[in-house]
């Protein structure tokens, strides 16, 4: 009866996660004993605010460990908005690795139907055929 007053709500979720699907389920659980917020607009404003914060540390450049601590509380945060509208953030992620993952070698295929290296391209003529596989893969 003492270790279960003494354990975590988040006790349940494994280290051993990804940290994306840890961050998931510690946000559910922590919204299930009521600690979330009300309305979407809230969470929206704590996505507003974390950008903020690595934005000026982004700038300032001074302290990697800082800027990558702002970073994950981008992504947390992100994640938290996510969840809060129903959407699942490791779907969301996966889905676009698979457009880029297109995109990009759509932009590998038609370099060398031009006769083109990639690694002799420029960035206008590499976004150029990006643009023509935004078009012809959505």
């Amino acid at each position: 009866l003492k270790e279960k007053a003494n354990s975590s709500v988040l006790g349940g979720v494994p280290a051993s996660l990804p940290a994306l699907v840890k961050a998931i389920r510690m946000q559910e659980k922590a919204a299930g004993v009521g600690f979330d917020w009300d309305k979407k607009e809230q969470v929206w404003h704590k996505v507003e605010e974390e950008l903020a914060e690595f934005k000026a540390e982004a700038e300032r450049l001074e302290d990697k460990d800082k800027l990558e601590a702002e970073f994950g509380d981008v992504l947390f945060s992100l994640v938290n908005y996510a969840r809060f509208i129903g959407l699942n953030p490791e779907n969301a992620l996966e889905r676009t690795n698979r457009k880029f993952r297109e995109r990009f070698q759509y932009i590998e295929q038609a370099a060398r139907k031009q006769g083109q290296d990639l690694h002799e391209m420029t960035l206008d003529e590499m976004d150029k055929l990006w643009e023509q596989a935004k078009s012809e893969t959505d």
